[in-house]
């Protein structure tokens, strides 16, 4: 009993004689703790809260649907459709568990385990919460899926909402396409709202007006906890749904495009309003399906997209050498530069022969004016009209009429100026000095002359109207026009002679009893080696004009008048099938 006692009181003494150091050191590592406890709380208490809530809050996202594309009628040429993939949450799927469940899912949805597990480990986990598997689900997988969901722990079908054109491959240049973005564009991109799962307008209206039919992203705010299920909702924010855009482009008209370019490998339609430059149809062959975008493209599909006629190509914003389509602008040189008046004429010949060189015509018609020349298209005419009237003069009225220019249309990215191959360029490009021969070949659409059917469109836009320089547009938008002054007399031989080639001249398949009358003219352009290309450029009725059609077979081996002419008469049968009787009248 006394030992044991005196044994206590020793430790006790012991105790009270520790070094005063080591009691020091004990309230230092306290008094750092305090400190360090306080300023955690008081200091970074905020930016903590913050990183603990993120730790346990998840954002479960909500697609927004993208507005739709609608044609001048209201009809839909774009909208959204819903479809439904499978999705695994990463924090609740070991590589434990991952086995069983991928068995489970491939035996249940039909799918191959490789895929999935190559999904698993290459996919993205979108905000760290879940991964896709596969998509879209039919509806029976769907259905499947809900009935054994209980049992499926860290599995998920969800939801999402992908681009839908409802008429395929119609208007496909025009109207464009979606597609995912990456992971790369997503750096950028998720500073503008956008998330990995998004897709983005890539080409034609839907790259120029992203913003206006993206919409904003929803969600749901989920609490967590550590196992990453969810606890209960914090918040619920809708997603705001992109804006519809109403286009100028008529669903039936387009049609009637897309159709009539059957009979040709390459080419493209251009339809206008002559007034306001609204575009009514605008076709480019061969085209594509941009709804294969929405799910992603084949391997099959990609090859079909590259192949060397180039289906992603929009020819209506191409330059090609235009022809005798031309030959309206050489006029207009002659008339506007005062060294010709409307009564002129020239002679013609079936060859004509300048500074050692001869060069053939397809007649000889006498000594002819303006408006007989247009309607049979006489080249000799044109060869020395272009020699008289000079180089100078000539690009000038080109340049005027809005050739070498982008038109002001929305799809500027991928519109080309074409090319105006005066005595400059000629100098700067080539370094060789400007000849008789470039003129003669200019003066009738050949050389180094490329024009879009866009332009070409603008041009005879401008004989239609009166003399005024639209701008094209394929979205309902103020736009302006400019006046580009020509002379009356000028514009008055002009419609003669474009209403003759109808009538009587190049162009008389449209001169039909059971069309409006119809203005234009042709044009046969050489492309050697390969076969020549077809042109026609006109508007109706000729009187009163509200439709302006520009079509082109490239490279078809025909003519203006044969290959051409039979696009632009299946357009005015559709454009005009409802007020005929009243036009005849």
């Amino acid at each position: 009993m006394a030992a044991g006692h005196l044994h206590g009181q020793a430790r006790h003494a012991g105790m009270r004689h520790q070094p005063a150091w080591l009691l020091g050191l004990i309230v230092l590592v306290m008094a750092a703790m305090g400190a360090r406890l306080v300023w955690l709380q008081l200091a970074q208490g905020a930016e903590n809260k913050l990183l603990a809530d993120q730790n346990r809050i998840r954002l479960l996202p909500r697609h927004p649907m993208r507005g739709r594309l609608l044609d001048r009628n209201g009809q839909v040429l774009a909208s959204s459709r819903l479809t439904y993939n499978l999705y695994i949450q990463p924090r609740l799927v070991d590589d434990a568990a991952w086995p069983l469940l991928r068995a489970r899912l491939a035996s249940l949805l039909k799918l191959d385990p490789a895929q999935l597990d190559a999904k698993r480990s290459e996919g993205r986990a979108v905000d760290g919460f879940r991964i896709e598997l596969a998509g879209p689900l039919t509806t029976e997988q769907v259905l499947r899926f809900r009935e054994q969901s209980e049992s499926l722990k860290g599995a998920d079908v969800d939801v999402d909402v992908l681009r839908a054109y409802p008429h395929g491959r119609l208007g496909a240049h025009v109207l464009g396409y979606t597609s995912s973005i990456t992971e790369e564009e997503y750096k950028e991109l998720s500073e503008a709202g956008y998330r990995l799962q998004d897709r983005i307008g890539r080409t034609g209206l839907e790259r120029v007006y992203e913003n206006h039919l993206r919409g904003e992203w929803g969600g749901q705010q989920l609490e967590v906890n550590a196992e990453g299920q969810v606890q209960r909702v914090l918040g619920d924010k809708p997603s705001r749904a992109g804006k519809d855009l109403r286009l100028t482009l008529d669903l039936e008209l387009q049609k009637a495009a897309e159709k009539a370019l059957s009979g040709v490998r390459k080419g493209a339609i251009v339809a206008m309003d002559p007034q306001t430059g609204a575009i009514r149809a605008m076709a480019s062959r061969p085209n594509f399906d941009p709804n294969i975008f929405s799910e992603g493209p084949t391997t099959a599909q990609w090859n079909e997209l590259n192949r060397p006629e180039a289906p992603m190509l929009n020819r209506t914003l191409r330059g090609f050498p235009p022809a005798s389509t031309f030959k309206v602008i050489t006029a207009i040189a002659g008339l506007e530069s005062g060294l010709f008046n409307p009564a002129s004429t020239i002679l013609t010949s079936g060859s004509f022969c300048y500074d050692g060189q001869c060069y053939a015509d397809h007649g000889s018609f006498g000594t002819i004016g303006f408006r007989l020349a247009m309607a049979v298209s006489s080249n000799s005419f044109f060869y020395r009209l272009g020699l008289k009237t000079g180089p100078d003069e000539l690009f000038r009225a080109a340049r005027r009429l809005g050739y070498g220019s982008l038109t002001g249309v929305e799809l500027k990215g991928e519109e080309s100026p074409g090319l105006l191959g005066d005595p400059a360029w000629k100098r700067q490009v080539l370094d060789e000095p400007w000849t008789s021969v470039d003129t003669i070949t200019s003066s009738i659409g050949q050389g180094a002359v490329t024009v879009t059917p866009l332009q070409m469109a603008r041009l005879y836009a401008a004989i239609a109207n009166g003399g005024w320089l639209v701008t094209p547009h394929l979205a309902e938008r103020p736009v302006e026009r400019r006046w580009i002054g020509l002379k009356p007399s000028t514009l008055k031989v002009l419609r003669e002679g474009l209403r003759d080639a109808v009538t009587s001249g190049t162009a008389t398949l449209l001169n039909d009893p059971s069309l409006p009358a119809v203005a234009g003219k042709t044009g046969t352009a050489e492309d050697p080696p390969r076969p020549d290309h077809a042109w026609f450029g006109g508007y109706a009725p000729a009187g009163k004009p509200n439709l302006v059609i520009i079509a082109f077979g490239e490279n078809s081996g025909g003519y203006g008048g044969t290959v051409a002419a039979p696009m632009v008469k299946a357009l005015l049968t559709t454009w005009f099938r409802d007020t005929l009787p009243q036009l005849r009248n």
